[in-house]
């Protein structure tokens, strides 16, 4: 189920990932199928075909969690915070989500300072720095920190309701 971007801040984080997902996706599929057509028509493959898809792997896995955490589709386990009142559930709930936003922006903080060390590792044939692979895991963290946030505020504008059974939370559950 795809779910509606809420406000500019989700359109463009949703905007980025599922580029970054078409793109990732399209270019590893077409080097598997152009490698493997050369494979069994010539009996040789690109050397490269190998490390492009190496390359863009986290570029596709970080951009999919991104988009499963704006959704929601990640597994989260809430039957704690349904026994709380509904006031307690907001507080929680955005206590919550600023520590996980908090955590988000320290591991994104942490890889940032490990860009200069990972930079002088290089792929072996393209010679692609892995800054480049841990920039996008940076840029996952950051993303996550941003849809966090959000969610603390958005947690925090709601207004508490009771649960109930058939209906859909008016306080985002916190799920970490």
């Amino acid at each position: 189920m795809v779910h509606a971007p809420n406000g500019w801040i989700d359109g463009v984080i949703a905007g980025i990932c599922r580029a970054v997902l078409w793109l990732s996706t399209s270019v590893i599929f077409l080097i598997l199928v152009v490698n493997t057509v050369l494979r069994y028509a010539t009996g040789s493959s690109l050397e490269w075909a190998n490390e492009v898809p190496e390359l863009l792997f986290p570029w596709l896995v970080m951009a999919g969690v991104v988009i499963a955490a704006q959704q929601g589709a990640h597994i989260a386990t809430t039957f704690l915070m349904d026994a709380l009142p509904a006031g307690a559930r907001r507080v929680v709930a955005t206590f919550a989500w600023l520590v996980v936003a908090a955590m988000y922006g320290t591991l994104s903080v942490a890889t940032f300072r490990m860009l200069e060390i990972v930079h002088d590792e290089k792929s072996p044939i393209l010679q692609v720095p892995g800054s480049v692979t841990y920039g996008c895991v940076m840029g996952g963290m950051a993303l996550l920190a941003a849809l966090a946030l959000q969610s603390g505020v958005k947690t925090w504008r709601s207004t508490p309701l009771p649960p109930s059974a058939d209906a859909e939370p008016v306080v985002p559950a916190a799920h970490w």
